[in-house]
């Protein structure tokens, strides 16, 4: 599709905390907004911000923001000459992505092609071998059944894991520790995957304990790439992300090197456009890492590069989605100081993490030096029950990373947020453990050590 010499209009095809960040960059852009809600979003604050709003169906997603047919109609309406997904919902939608462009609007985010190519994590493994990155031993691609798999984890050895290889979010994963557990593991997986994806197949890997998550923001428009550092993304539970930084406290520049390298190798390999993450596990036993899978859009944790390296990458999507190309080289890029995201979401912590949404009676935002709070919410706003828990995310950023620390501290403490249970004082007792003032944590430290000293 021919891209137009300017995008007037922007339909931003999603809710909360990053639909305001996008309409803030829209803003700075001279960009006009248009912001599609369901019925329970009306008087949420991205449409309150937009400069024209129109509601899409009721409040449960699929009506609203999972219907292709209905967010397309909306930008012809309203003539929107291009749509941001955002993350999650349709951000990774290949379909929707073809029918932007049948319809001539851009999409902001990578082509359908690479969105297929790069969201199938089967397939996303084989390029990444092709590009010759490192990836952790397992299948060569979809596992037909549970006899396959059985004859692959005889290979490699238990325990193994199995991943649903249109996956996210924990959802259609399952650790298996022996043969016997194999069958009913592989059968529990592979239904929740279709259920949650659409998409039943598995993928298997060999099971690594103590891992971290390391993973590369990429920048690419077709022709040129660039990577603007890791973040690490550790602290974990269930695997859905709590915290996040950069840059990575355990990398050294060597291996720092390396991974960036890597991740820019694969988006060359595959011709990438537009904002990506290439994610990576890193085995402290052995100081090797592995590719993972490569998440094609924007991040929920975007803002902790964006506050090392002063890059605004929502605007870089916009730019590349334009065709105007990457606004710097990669010898331009410096990461400057250390950078910390604490994610807050309207959750019960002592209970299990139940959802507690309701009325936000009063909220009060962080402030000072270095802090950042990216959020959705007024005093007044009614936090739905049908979405995503998370409420906002505090970034803290230092000189060093012991000042990102301090400043979090302060900056947890001084939010308020009135009327609901929030993660707040979970996330400030989380970063004040030993393990993680001194960068020694894993994925698997929330579930196996803090809550279990937590419940003591």
């Amino acid at each position: 599709m021919k891209k137009p010499q300017a995008i007037k209009k922007i339909l931003i095809a999603n809710r909360g905390e990053i639909a305001v960040r996008i309409i803030r960059a829209c803003q700075e852009l001279g960009i006009q907004t248009l912001q599609v809600y369901s019925e329970a979003d009306r008087h949420s604050l991205p449409v309150l911000m937009a400069d024209e709003a129109v509601c899409i169906g009721p409040a449960r997603s699929r009506d609203s923001y999972l219907d292709i047919k209905n967010i397309i109609s909306a930008a012809l309406v309203y003539k929107a000459d291009a749509i941001h997904p955002g993350y999650g919902f349709l951000s990774e939608n290949a379909e929707f992505a073809e029918c932007c462009e049948k319809e001539s609007i851009v999409f902001i985010g990578p082509s359908p092609q690479s969105i297929r190519m790069m969201g199938d994590k089967a397939t996303a493994i084989r390029l990444a071998k092709e590009a010759g990155i490192p990836t952790t031993p397992g299948s060569d691609g979809i596992v037909g059944d549970y006899q396959a798999a059985s004859s692959i984890a005889e290979k490699i050895g238990y325990p193994i894991l199995l991943k649903a290889t249109a996956g996210g979010g924990g959802r259609g994963m399952r650790i298996v520790r022996d043969k016997g557990q194999l069958e009913a593991a592989f059968m529990e997986a592979s239904q929740e995957a279709k259920l949650a994806f659409g998409n039943s197949s598995l993928y298997l890997e060999k099971y690594m304990s103590n891992i971290r998550h390391i993973e590369v923001q990429v920048l690419g428009d077709g022709n040129e790439v660039l990577h603007l550092g890791e973040r690490d993304c550790s602290l974990q539970r269930r695997n859905q992300k709590l915290v996040e930084e950069s840059p990575s406290p355990v990398l050294s520049e060597k291996m720092r090197i390396k991974i960036g390298n890597a991740a820019l190798e694969l988006c060359r390999h595959v011709h990438y456009r537009s904002a990506g993450t290439i994610e990576c596990i890193l085995d402290p036993a052995t100081n090797e890492f592995y590719f993972m899978e490569m998440n094609t859009r924007i991040q929920v944790e975007h803002p902790v590069t964006e506050m090392v390296t002063g890059v605004d990458l929502v605007k870089e999507q916009i730019r590349i989605a334009l065709g105007q190309g990457i606004s710097i080289r990669q010898d331009q890029v410096q990461m400057r100081g250390h950078a910390i995201e604490c994610r807050i979401n309207a959750e019960s912590a002592e209970n299990d993490f139940r959802p507690n949404p309701g009325r936000v009676n009063e909220y009060f935002a962080p402030g000072g030096f270095g802090v950042r709070m990216d959020t959705h919410l007024y005093s007044g706003y009614i936090v739905p029950p049908y979405y995503d828990s998370l409420l906002g995310k505090i970034i803290c950023w230092g000189s060093n990373r012991n000042e990102a620390i301090e400043r979090m501290n302060r900056a947890l403490l001084e939010v308020k947020i009135d009327g609901i249970e929030t993660t707040r004082l979970f996330q400030r007792n989380l970063i004040n453990t030993p393990e993680f003032r001194t960068g020694q944590v894993h994925t698997r430290f929330v579930q196996d050590s803090f809550l279990n000293q937590s419940s003591k």
